[in-house]
């Protein structure tokens, strides 16, 4: 995924906010889970969500007003309840962020829930 640095996603300093990767990161997640056709609106109308349960991020370099950003991500592992994301966030072949992220899957009462066998076999694509 592509993503321009906008003015509002930066600090006094002129970079990017720290907190604003979290962000990235979610709309980078949003789109990999689409883009092996989980949908996310459609398992919320089913009472059933995924959460952040750990987000890990190691700044590298800084990112700048206009800059354009890639955000690669990659499945680490999916088992249980849980599943393990890496993130890269790269301007040009400068590494600015690495992340990984665990998203836990639960139901509208925020119990833990095993992942549905289909749901795993789609993220394993």
């Amino acid at each position: 995924m592509k993503r321009k640095v906008y003015y509002h996603h930066t600090d006094c300093g002129k970079v990017v906010y720290y907190a604003n990767y979290l962000h990235f990161l979610e709309e980078a997640r949003t789109e990999f889970l689409q883009d092996r056709g989980i949908d996310i609106l459609d398992l919320m109308q089913k009472g059933k969500f995924f959460v952040v349960a750990r987000q890990q991020i190691d700044y590298h370099a800084p990112a700048r007003y206009g800059d354009i950003l890639e955000i690669t991500t990659k499945l680490i592992c999916c088992k249980g309840v849980r599943i393990e994301l890496e993130h890269t966030i790269k301007k040009e072949q400068i590494i600015i962020a690495e992340a990984k992220t665990t998203l836990a899957f639960v139901d509208s009462q925020f119990k833990l829930k095993p992942l549905p066998e289909d749901l795993v076999r789609k993220l394993q694509q």
